[in-house]
């Protein structure tokens, strides 16, 4: 469902050249530039959220706290901060697959996912993503979820985020948490997408 690699690049160069003018006229620095995308990249995003499963997988007792508030127990972890205030974490089961969206807008919860896709805030999927989801998990997303496996969808609004905490692959005994945090994608965490297999 991401755009095609044209419409990405005619969006990189709007991009560019939005920041290029900006920075032209004084409104911004480069340096200001560097900084937001340093926080993006390594202070808030899908690698922090990776790195709060992987810790999960391995202590049960983080599990329960992070289940029983999020947001609490992210903190522990130093995660935190704007749009990760109220999160709500789902987790995934033999019997359950959650996905996440947010049917009125793009409420997202940065701190541990980072930005939203474009895919996330387009309307076909806040729209198909609730009346389908298989479907479009399936087509969409080339992620099949088992018949047998009920799946559940959750709004997210302003005032709640969610976002899920993917199923522990199977053949990772013993993995550090850096070797798990590394099978953990963005995509599993919306609930739209499988974990790394183990290899």
């Amino acid at each position: 469902m991401s755009a095609g690699a044209s419409g990405q690049e005619e969006t990189a160069a709007r991009v560019k050249a939005l920041e290029s003018m900006l920075i032209e006229k004084g409104v911004v620095t480069s340096s200001m530039v560097d900084r937001i995308v340093d926080i993006y990249e390594n202070q808030v995003g899908p690698q922090l959220g990776a790195k709060v499963v992987a810790k999960v997988w391995i202590d049960n007792d983080f599990r329960h706290r992070l289940l029983d508030n999020a947001a609490e127990a992210c903190r522990e972890l130093g995660i935190g901060g704007l749009q990760g205030e109220d999160m709500v974490v789902l987790e995934d089961t033999d019997e359950v697959h959650h996905a996440i969206v947010c049917t009125l807008c793009s409420c997202y919860p940065w701190p541990v996912l980072g930005l939203p896709p474009n895919w996330y805030k387009d309307p076909q999927y806040r729209a198909r993503i609730v009346r389908e989801p298989r479907k479009v998990l399936a087509d969409d997303f080339g992620f099949n979820v088992a018949d047998s496996v009920e799946i559940r969808i959750w709004d997210s609004s302003s005032e709640m985020r969610y976002w899920v905490l993917p199923q522990r692959p199977a053949g990772t005994d013993g993995w550090s948490e850096e070797q798990l945090a590394a099978l953990v994608t963005r995509d599993s965490m919306i609930g739209v997408g499988p974990v790394k297999a183990a290899s």
